[in-house]
């Protein structure tokens, strides 16, 4: 009738504004947009060669599946609270190594160099009464002062690294024993500066979560003032969504990895210190006018020479870095047993860290690599290691599991290289 309101007017669902409507199809389609050509980038750097990554990810959830299916408690908080503290001390030697190789070259004394690192301490603090602070400050001046020797030389005489590197061993290794003498094993104080490196514990489930949440807020800004900065410029940069995807994915992995932590004894001081120095020398090897040296002379020393590049003191500075990142592996790896003796840096530790470096992806021509490949192939090396012991597989087959993955990775990166090659990319 006319004149009358219907109530049932009110209760009707008014249709969305077609702005509103056209808003959220846009918004989808750029997501989509986003994806696709995110998924053809990738798949234009796999025919290019440039893998990154992706193959040792493949390797160490392959690794993770196959011992979680064989013991329940592989992936179990306190296994891999232990994992993360096991990883530290090779680890750091291997991100010194990683250095080395970036120039095409090797480090054979890194295992000799961290023993007596780990042996001055020793001698100084337990047999001398020098305070920890100091005897841990001059252990790893020691090893800064082992490899810059070991740098100057390879510089200046141009005799391959790893023949600098070999006779270094010899030296390193008998001046170790020289100084512990017959004493032959010296033990630390379990309550001291150096053994809590590796058994201190933040309990407090804030800090864990609190740094994942830092270090997702960091990525995500890094990146961020690098787009603006390469769009100022006029360079190719990431889109945002692109930058959110990838500050997102870390947080999910941080986050886990924090919750899995705090479910055993909280965040390990070692694993925070190994994260923060991996982070940190990243930095110095991609934003820095050194590291951009670095990556020029793995990709040619003579080429490098004609740009006017500080040959020499690069190469110092290298093998300096080599030699400080495995006397400071070498305290880490005392302070996990809390001694030292005539056996220490010995055994397959300077295997493990060349591996560690080979497997995670840097490449042996030089040039190609970074520091969280160190990381990545650590994690793989020791999860063999944890994997096997858990399962109480023999020591005889975790050599040649690890030897298998090591001469995958070197043939994976020779047919990168290759591939490269035929793109005109290396």
């Amino acid at each position: 009738m006319k004149g009358t309101h219907d109530p049932a007017d009110d209760r009707r669902t008014e249709p969305p504004a077609p702005r509103d409507e056209a808003r959220r199809t846009h918004r989808g389609s750029s997501v989509a947009r986003t994806l696709e050509s995110w998924l053809a980038f990738s798949r234009r750097r796999l025919r290019a060669g440039e893998l990154g990554s992706l193959p040792v990810i493949l390797v160490l959830a392959v690794v993770w599946i196959t011992f979680q299916s064989l013991n329940d408690n592989f992936l179990s908080p306190r296994n891999l609270s232990n994992l993360s503290v096991d990883i530290v001390g090779t680890g750091l030697i291997a991100v010194g190594i990683v250095f080395v190789l970036l120039l095409g070259e090797l480090d054979l004394s890194v295992g000799s160099i961290s023993g007596l690192a780990a042996a001055m301490f020793a001698v100084l603090n337990v047999n001398n009464g020098v305070p920890e602070w100091l005897a841990l400050i001059v252990a790893v001046l020691a090893g800064t002062a082992a490899g810059t020797v070991q740098g100057y030389s390879f510089a200046r005489t141009r005799v391959p690294a790893f023949v600098v590197t070999l006779a270094g061993l010899l030296t390193w290794n008998g001046l170790m024993l020289y100084i512990l003498g017959t004493s032959g094993t010296i033990n630390l104080d379990e309550n001291g500066l150096i053994a809590k490196l590796t058994s201190y514990y933040f309990t407090n489930d804030a800090v864990a979560y609190g740094l994942a949440a830092l270090a997702a807020g960091l990525v995500f800004l890094i990146s961020y003032l690098d787009r603006r900065r390469r769009a100022a410029a006029g360079m190719p940069h990431r889109s945002l969504q692109v930058i959110g995807l990838r500050a997102g994915a870390l947080a999910v992995v941080a986050f886990t990895v924090a919750y899995l932590l705090n479910r055993f004894q909280g965040l390990p001081l070692a694993l925070l210190i190994f994260l923060v120095v991996v982070a940190g020398l990243d930095i110095v090897l991609r934003r820095t006018h050194y590291g951009r040296q670095v990556y020029a002379l793995g990709g040619g020393v003579e080429a490098s020479r004609r740009a006017s590049l500080r040959v020499t003191g690069v190469q110092t500075a290298v093998l300096a870095v080599s030699g400080t990142m495995a006397a400071i592996g070498g305290l880490f790896l005392a302070s996990r047993i809390t001694s030292v003796s005539q056996t220490s840096g010995s055994g397959v530790l300077l295997l493990n860290a060349i591996a560690a470096a080979v497997i995670g992806g840097t490449s042996l021509f030089g040039g190609r690599g970074s520091t969280w490949t160190a990381v990545l192939g650590m994690l793989v090396i020791q999860s063999i290691a944890s994997g096997m012991a858990i399962t109480d597989t023999p020591a005889a087959v975790q050599f040649m599991i690890t030897g298998g993955v090591l001469f995958a990775a070197v043939v994976i990166d020779a047919l990168s290289r290759r591939s490269q090659e035929a793109h005109g990319r290396a």
